[in-house]
C-alpha cells in the first residue's frame, strides 16, 4: 500500500462527528430498552441511577458497535460517507486483538469522568474531550496519519480504492 492510500486527518475527524451522532442514537435505544426493563424506574426522584448495570451496558453496546464495525469491513457508519476504513499496517482487515487494543486505548479518556466528585460537572465532561484530543493529535504529524490508539493497535485509516 502506498502513502497515497493513507486517509487525510480531516476525513478521520469528520467521520468522528458522524460517529458521535450514531453513538447518541445507540445510547438512546439502550436507554429506552433499560426503561422498559426497569418499568420506567431507571433513576430515583433525586436523579440517582437505580440500575447498576445500565452504564456498563452502555459501554458494552457502544464498544461492540465500534469493534464489530472495524472487524466487519473496517468501517463505522461515520466512515462510510468519507470512504475510509481501518486496516492493519499492511492494509488487511482488523482482527479481534488489534480491534480490542484500539478500542481500549481509544476509550481511556472516559476514565476521566471519574474526576466528577472533585470538580464541576462541566469540567468532568470536558476532560474526556481533552483526552481524545490528545489521542488524536499525532494524526496531524505522523507520516501515516495515525492517532495514539492506531499506534498502539498497529492500525491506520485508509482511503477506500476508487
Amino acid at each position: 500500500m502506498t502513502d497515497a492510500s493513507i486517509a487525510p486527518a480531516w476525513r478521520r475527524f469528520t467521520a468522528i462527528v458522524y460517529d458521535a451522532l450514531a453513538v447518541v442514537a445507540i445510547l438512546m435505544v439502550v436507554g429506552l430498552l433499560a426503561q422498559f426493563a426497569t418499568g420506567g424506574h431507571l433513576v430515583d426522584d433525586t436523579g440517582h441511577l437505580l440500575a447498576w448495570w445500565y452504564q456498563p451496558l452502555q459501554g458494552v453496546v457502544v464498544g461492540a458497535y465500534f469493534l464489530a464495525s472495524w472487524m466487519r469491513g473496517g468501517q463505522t457508519l461515520g466512515m462510510r460517507p468519507w470512504r475510509i476504513r481501518v486496516t492493519d499496517h499492511q492494509g488487511q482487515p482488523v482482527n479481534g486483538k488489534r480491534g480490542l487494543v484500539r478500542l481500549a486505548v481509544a476509550a481511556l479518556p472516559l476514565a476521566l469522568l471519574t474526576i466528577y466528585p472533585l470538580v464541576s460537572l462541566k469540567a468532568a465532561l470536558l476532560a474526556p474531550l481533552a483526552g481524545w484530543a490528545i489521542l488524536l493529535l499525532p494524526a496531524f504529524f505522523d507520516r501515516r496519519r495515525r492517532a495514539i490508539h492506531d499506534m498502539a493497535a498497529g492500525t491506520e485509516i485508509r482511503n477506500l480504492p476508487t
